[in-house]
C-alpha cells in the first residue's frame, strides 16, 4: 500500500495541488482481504466456478482545519472496476457535533442501530439475500436510507443520530447534477444510544421510510450487556406499512459472544420476524468466529435463513472464510 500511495500521489499531483493546499493532507488507505464463500441458496441452483474472491477497493481521504477550529474531511472509496462504493463529506464542529453528507455510503439515523447484536465477525443476516432463482431477500430490519444527511451529537453517556434521506434515493450524483425522476418520499429518523452503567448499552430509534407513495413507520429498541468475556444482547424492531394489504412486521433479535482470549472470539445469533396475518415466521441464525494477530485477521461465519420474506420453502445458506491484512 505504501507503493500505491506514492504512485497515486505522484500521478494525481497536478490535479490535487489546489485540494491539498486547502485540505492540509491527502492519503490513500486500504487493505487486502481474501475470501472463500459457499452459497447454497434454495439448494436447487448449482453454483459453479471458483469460490475464492479478493477485495478490490482503495480509499482516498483528505482533511483540514478551518479558522474557527472546526474540521472538514472527505472520504472516497473506489473499486478497481471504477465503480463508486462510498463517498462521505464530514463537517466536525467539535462539542457541537458532526454533520455528514454521504452518497450511498452506509446508514443514516435509525439505520445506524438496525442490528447491534454482539458478533465475532458478521451479522447473522450476512449473505442470506441472494438467490438467483427466486430473488429472496430478508425482511424486518429497520432502515433510514443510505444517501443524505446525518447529524451526530454526543453528551456524557449518550449519542444521538438524526438522519434525513431526500427522496430516499441510494444514488451518487456528481456536482451540478440531480438524481432525476423516480425517487420515493423522503426518509427521516432518529436513534439514541446510551451507556448508563459499565457494560450496559441501551438504544432506541424511530422514523419514517419513504416509498413511492407512502411513509412506512420504523421503530426499534434493545440492549447489550457485557460482563467478563461474555456479551449478550436483545433487540426488537417493528415496521408498520402504510400501504393497504402490506403485512406489518415484528422482529426479535438475540446474540451472544464470548472472548476466548484477547485474540479469539466466537458468537451465535438468531432473528425471528413475524408478518401480521402471515402463516410463516422468517428465521435467521448464524455463528461467527474471529481471530486476530497483529495485522492479520482470520474470520469465518455460517448463516442460514428459513421462510425468507415470510414465504414457506424460501431457504438460503451462506458460509464464508476470510483472511485480511491491514496496511
Amino acid at each position: 500500500m505504501d507503493n500505491l500511495k506514492k504512485v497515486g500521489l505522484s500521478a494525481l499531483a497536478g490535479s490535487l495541488v489546489a485540494f491539498s493546499a486547502q485540505a492540509g493532507e491527502l492519503s490513500v488507505s486500504g487493505g487486502a482481504k481474501m475470501t472463500y464463500t459457499a452459497d447454497t441458496g434454495n439448494e436447487d441452483v448449482a453454483h459453479d466456478g471458483t469460490r475464492f474472491g479478493l477485495q478490490k477497493s482503495v480509499s482516498f481521504t483528505g482533511s483540514g482545519e478551518l479558522d474557527n477550529g472546526h474540521t472538514v474531511s472527505f472520504a472516497h472509496a473506489i473499486a478497481t472496476t471504477g465503480s463508486l462504493t462510498s463517498t462521505v463529506l464530514t463537517y466536525d464542529m467539535g462539542d457541537m457535533g458532526k454533520l455528514v453528507y454521504q452518497e450511498d455510503s452506509g446508514d443514516l439515523g435509525i439505520g445506524k442501530i438496525d442490528d447491534l447484536m454482539p458478533t465475532a465477525e458478521e451479522e447473522v443476516t450476512n449473505g442470506i439475500d441472494t438467490e438467483a432463482a427466486s430473488n429472496e431477500t430478508l425482511v424486518g430490519k429497520v432502515d433510514g436510507g443510505t444517501t443524505g444527511f446525518n447529524y451526530t451529537y454526543s453528551m456524557d453517556m449518550a449519542t444521538i443520530n438524526v438522519g434525513y434521506s431526500p427522496n430516499s434515493f441510494g444514488t451518487n450524483n456528481d456536482d451540478g447534477a440531480n438524481s432525476g425522476a423516480g425517487g420515493s418520499k423522503s426518509s427521516t429518523s432518529i436513534a439514541v444510544t446510551a451507556t448508563p452503567m459499565d457494560g450496559l448499552t441501551v438504544f432506541a430509534g424511530t422514523g419514517s421510510k419513504g416509498t413511492a407513495t407512502d411513509d412506512d413507520d420504523h421503530d426499534t429498541y434493545g440492549f447489550t450487556y457485557a460482563f467478563g468475556p461474555v456479551t449478550f444482547g436483545y433487540q426488537h424492531a417493528e415496521i408498520d406499512f402504510a400501504a393497504t394489504g402490506s403485512n406489518d412486521l415484528e422482529s426479535d433479535y438475540f446474540g451472544v459472544s464470548f472472548a476466548v482470549n484477547d485474540n479469539l472470539s466466537i458468537s451465535y445469533g438468531e432473528q425471528d420476524t413475524e408478518a401480521d396475518g402471515g402463516a410463516q415466521d422468517q428465521k435467521a441464525e448464524g455463528m461467527s468466529v474471529g481471530y486476530s494477530m497483529g495485522g492479520i485477521s482470520i474470520a469465518a461465519h455460517s448463516n442460514e435463513g428459513k421462510n425468507i420474506a415470510n414465504t414457506a420453502a424460501n431457504e438460503s445458506e451462506h458460509t464464508e472464510i476470510s483472511v485480511s491484512f491491514a496496511f
